[in-house]
Parts: structure tokens; sequence; C-alpha cells
């Protein structure tokens, strides 16, 4: 869904946990067209989804560390590929914006006051994601190809497993629920830890209904071989509110400063 797995800041330390697989019966064979048809719909509609113009999440993020730590987060996503992620801890704030073609970020946890751009690694990451409503709404107009990959356990639900394409030639895989329709696990960014490139999965949880649209309430993120794994608990969900064009410029470090005190 949503483009969280650029949640990339050097703040937490990400970490891995296996489904089990388990033996439920296997789903019925679809197309990849069906499977997309039915996911698009069990989420709000294609039409309802081209209508949001914003999306506001807020809520709780695991920060990992021997105590884990829950950090106050928001997130803005604004068409056409706009977002700014802010995260407070210790009344310091760490911000990442992308502006549809560059992004910026200020990592005070880290030591790093200043504004830093995006490395082309991350610039390439949300260019790929940044869109509001996901990879799988309008997937043939974002230049996306969508292969089925057969049929998958995953936390012990059978689900339809994707093979996306994306216009930039990168492959990603998605998990869709065969009972719900609904997004049950993500690739995200494979991570360098611990000298070793390791795979990525963002996993969805808890969805709600919100202004017709149905959003996902906990994301947790593994990552292979990794222990233990992150939350992201979202608490507040907001559509279609106005949001300036002025959150996703590059951000102003005395601003950031200020808004902080």
């Amino acid at each position: 869904m949503m483009r969280f797995s650029m949640l990339v800041f050097g703040l937490v330390s990400i970490a891995a946990s296996a489904a089990e697989p388990t033996d439920a019966a296997p789903a019925a064979a679809l197309t990849a067209g069906q499977i997309i048809e039915k996911n698009v719909a069990a989420r709000g509609g294609l039409q309802a989804w081209r209508a949001a113009t914003t999306l506001t999440l807020s809520g709780q993020l695991d920060a990992g560390g021997k105590k884990n730590v829950e950090l106050p987060f928001v997130m803005q996503m604004k068409r056409p590929h706009k977002s700014r992620l802010e995260i407070n801890f210790q009344d310091q704030k760490a911000v990442q914006v992308y502006d549809g073609a560059q992004g910026w970020k200020v990592r005070p946890f880290l030591g790093r006051d200043e504004v830093v751009p995006f490395t082309p690694a991350e610039a390439k990451a949300a260019a790929s994601w940044a869109e509001l409503d996901g990879p799988l709404i309008d997937y043939e107009k974002k230049g996306t190809k969508v292969e089925a990959a057969g049929i998958e356990q995953i936390e012990g639900r059978p689900t339809y497993k994707l093979k996306l394409t994306l216009s930039n030639g990168e492959v990603r895989n998605v998990w869709i629920d065969a009972k719900n329709f609904l997004e049950a696990k993500i690739d995200g960014e494979p991570r360098k830890m611990d000298g070793k490139m390791r795979k990525v999965a963002v996993y969805f949880r808890d969805y709600k209904r919100e202004n017709g649209l149905t959003v996902p309430r906990v994301l947790e993120t593994v990552v292979e071989g990794m222990k233990p794994s992150h939350k992201m608990t979202i608490e507040r969900v907001a559509i279609s509110t106005p949001l300036d064009d002025a959150l996703f410029v590059r951000p102003q470090l005395a601003l950031v400063k200020t808004s902080t005190q």
C-alpha cells in the first residue's frame, strides 16, 4: 500500500520475524487483473481513491533499542507524489520531505543538525513508491506491470502473490489476502545491516474504514534474519484535508527548531 517502506531516517534498527505456514485451504485461482479488481473494491473503490487528494496519518512508531520507545509521528501525502514525515523524540523533530522530484531529511536524533538531501537510493525509492494510493490503484497508468505469482501462506492465511515490475524496472512483490482481498504483505526496500543486504517486508493489519476508504492501522516492518520487528500504529487518519504545498519543499532548519520548542 502506501510508501511506508520509505521510513529511512536511520533512526530505527528494523528487524525481522517469519510467518509460519499452516494447513489452510488454498485459494481459488484468479488472474492478476481479477485479484487487483477485488483489492481495489475492498479498499473502497477506484473512484473513491482517485478523489482522495491528500492523506494524513498519525500515531506511534517503534524506535527500537534495548528498551523500545514509541515515537509520535505524522505522515502527510499529497498528489502528485509529495510526502512529509515528522517523528518527535525528546523535544527534537526529525523531518523527511519529498516534493515529487527531490527529497531532504533533518535527523537531529543522530546528531546531524542540518538539512541533508536524499541519497540516490532514497530518491529512487521515493520516486517509485510515493503515490498516496499505493502501487495497485491505477497501476497501468503508473507504468507498472503485474503478474500473478501463485498462492502462498502469510501468517496462516492463503494469499495471492503478485509480482510488480515498476516503471523503473524494479521488481516488488505484494501479497493479497485471499479472503478479504486486502494487502497482507509487501516488499520493502532492502537494507544493509551488519555488512549484508537483507530483505525487508511490511505486514499490514487491523484495517478500518475511514470516509469510505479502507486503511490499515498497524504496519509491522521486518528484516530478514534480524530481531525484533518494529511496528507503526496509526491512531488517526484524515483524507483530502487541505495541505499547503509549502509543507513539501526543502525544510528550513530554523523553522524545524522553532516548531519543537
